[in-house]
């Protein structure tokens, strides 16, 4: 199953009054971008899993699709997964598992939530590669302030635009694409590499971002525009 809705037309036309273009880029330098999949783990992607988002399992093959596009191009892909410390019965998000999680599931999140844990596990579908970089999260946003390391590694590698894929479209996702743009990366959205728990929260997301905080394409557009190569 997969989200069958795109960036409505009114949305579009009032993209293009108000800049005269729909899309940001036409062409990106793949040496200087990463591809950042967020949170496509057995915590979301497994059936039953406590925060089980069924469409995750069908962009499996648009995010392999489009990271070994950009790996043969030189480009940096980047998975990352949310974990969370827990000690003396308190985690380190403490605010959101005590506050945003039914107090009867609250200890089987945390569970699949262990860092190295079965949650934690990258879904078996996904191709991961060895030249991949693998970083963990503790917050929705990945850029969010001390979250994880990877404005550190974007910095290293020379990244200034971010392909973003993964689940939840409308949560981890945009909250990382709002980060990045306000961090001054280029920014797209890869419409058919992201999964909500529903269309309507799927369309919301890319409607948000291509307004205000990146483009939004498909796979594939993605893909012509890195061969593009000059930016």
């Amino acid at each position: 199953m997969v989200h069958r809705v795109t960036v409505r037309k009114e949305i579009i036309d009032r993209v293009l009054s108000r800049r005269g273009r729909y899309h940001l880029y036409e062409a990106l330098d793949p040496s200087r971008t990463a591809f950042i999949v967020i949170d496509m783990q057995n915590m979301f992607c497994e059936s039953g899993a406590p925060a089980e988002v069924p469409t995750s399992r069908g962009i499996c093959e648009p995010i392999n699709l489009l990271c070994e596009a950009l790996r043969q191009m030189g480009g940096l892909i980047v998975w990352v997964t949310s974990a969370t410390m827990s000690a003396n019965g308190k985690s380190d998000w403490e605010h959101f598992i005590r506050n945003f999680v039914a107090q009867d599931v609250q200890e089987r999140t945390i569970e699949a939530l262990r860092p190295g844990g079965h949650g934690e596990q990258i879904w078996h579908e996904l191709e991961v590669r060895d030249t991949d970089r693998l970083v963990r999260k503790n917050r929705y946003s990945c850029l969010a302030p001390g979250s994880s390391m990877l404005q550190s590694i974007l910095s290293s590698h020379g990244i200034c635009n971010v392909l973003i894929g993964g689940t939840k479209t409308n949560i981890c996702c945009e909250s990382t694409v709002r980060d990045a743009m306000m961090l001054d990366y280029n920014v797209v959205m890869v419409e058919d590499c992201n999964a909500a728990l529903s269309d309507e929260e799927h369309r919301s997301a890319l409607e948000n971002v291509i307004q205000q905080f990146g483009d939004v394409m498909t796979a594939e557009e993605v893909i012509a525009i890195l061969g593009n190569r000059q930016k």
